[in-house]
């Protein structure tokens, strides 16, 4: 079941998944920190709504998740997918990636000229 959570909540909750990134996450960090990624500067665990996301650069509305063997699961799915809509809805692009090697595959396409 999912929790809900309060604005403060929410930022409690976010620093937690900073501090406790898994290993794909961190390497993806290594490819999206520092603008490094077409001087885009991303943050890590960002509230956006009522939703934490992995990645988040605001400037470029860009959205970059990293899901674990979980999200292969019926429920978890339909939940990202709708999580997904509403994120879009908001005008946010979203990717996701599965495993520390497919981020490379999900940089590479973030990388490509975003159309207005």
């Amino acid at each position: 079941m999912r929790r809900i959570f309060t604005p403060s909540k929410l930022l409690g909750c976010a620093r937690e998944l900073r501090r406790d990134q898994t290993d794909a996450e961190k390497k993806l960090w290594g490819y999206l920190r520092g603008g490094r990624l077409q001087e885009w500067k991303f943050r890590r665990q960002v509230s956006i709504g009522s939703y934490i996301v992995d990645f988040c650069c605001e400037s470029a509305k860009l959205i970059v998740e990293v899901d674990g063997s979980t999200h292969g699961e019926a429920h978890e799915m339909s939940y990202d997918k709708k999580r997904t809509e509403i994120l879009q809805s908001m005008g946010y692009r979203v990717f996701r990636c599965f495993t520390a090697a497919h981020s490379a595959i999900v940089v590479a396409r973030a990388s490509d000229p975003i159309d207005d």
